[in-house]
């Protein structure tokens, strides 16, 4: 089917679940994630950097999926477990490295050349090449990842699939985000941004760029080439004044410093754990 053809049967079965019955509704289902697994659609597409729209038909798609397949038991040598998504098949002709016991769900899509350490990457994602998912990094639902990037150890990128029209998590291009960093709820990274380690990002984070003579307070999104650390800002309530979390961009990365140092190097100049 053209997409086209597609968005208009998954959009009528959203709206109406008993079209799920027709043979032909459900086979465009299946074809739609099946596209997404190839890499021929995508959630959510870059117009510019910074600017993404997001395709609520393919997350309306994700969700019936889970309603017209069968549970199913799945063996992967010793282990066993019982889930209506299988895992992500033929990644060496893909030129994808996944490291046992590294997780990739069918439906996502993972770039050649894009390496997963014992992490997982979940339903409707998107891995640019020349990414690594490190060790028991989650890239959730929906999630989209550029080129380029270091999820480090631990970091959790949220998955968005409900509503259908609500933007997924975004990192962009040649972005850094350190260890135990979680970035949820359609948060916008933009392109080669460093996220410092312990960072939670959230559509309800106050960001704060403290680089100028006056605080810049911005939400939902970190712009280009930002560095970003943890902080805390007073905030009265009625038992009292307490420290509540916000985030700091500190610095931006600058072109000399990418080209002469490595990005640890870069880091450590503005005082950034890893």
């Amino acid at each position: 089917m053209e997409h086209a053809e597609l968005r208009a049967k998954v959009e009528a079965a959203f709206a109406d679940r008993s079209q799920l019955a027709d043979p032909s509704v459900k086979q465009a289902v299946l074809d739609t994630v099946q596209l997404l697994d190839r890499g021929k659609l995508r959630v959510a597409t870059c117009d510019a950097p910074g600017k993404w729209t997001t395709h609520a038909w393919i997350k309306q798609a994700v969700l019936l999926y889970f309603g017209v397949v069968s549970m199913e038991k799945i063996s992967v040598g010793p282990f066993e477990f019982y889930d209506k998504v299988p895992l992500k098949k033929n990644l060496d002709e893909a030129g994808v490295r996944v490291v046992p016991p590294g997780t990739v769900r069918y439906g996502s899509f993972i770039e050649k050349g894009a390496i997963v350490m014992p992490g997982y990457v979940n339903i409707g994602a998107y891995v640019g090449a020349g990414t690594m998912v490190d060790t028991w990094a989650t890239v959730g639902s929906c999630a989209q990842v550029g080129k380029d990037c270091h999820l480090s150890g631990g970091v959790g990128l949220g998955g968005v699939l409900e509503p259908p029209g609500a933007q997924p998590v975004i990192i962009e291009d040649g972005c850094f985000i350190g260890s135990r960093a979680i970035i949820v709820e359609g948060m916008l990274v933009e392109r080669e941004a460093v996220i410092g380690a312990g960072v939670a990002l959230t559509a309800s984070t106050a960001i704060l760029d403290v680089t100028g003579s006056e605080v810049v307070e911005l939400r939902g999104r970190v712009p280009a080439r930002s560095v970003v650390i943890p902080g805390t800002r007073t905030r009265k309530f009625p038992a009292g004044e307490f420290q509540i979390p916000c985030a700091l961009i500190i610095g931006q990365r600058k072109e000399s410093t990418d080209k002469k140092t490595s990005l640890n190097s870069a880091l450590r100049d503005f005082g950034v754990s890893v």
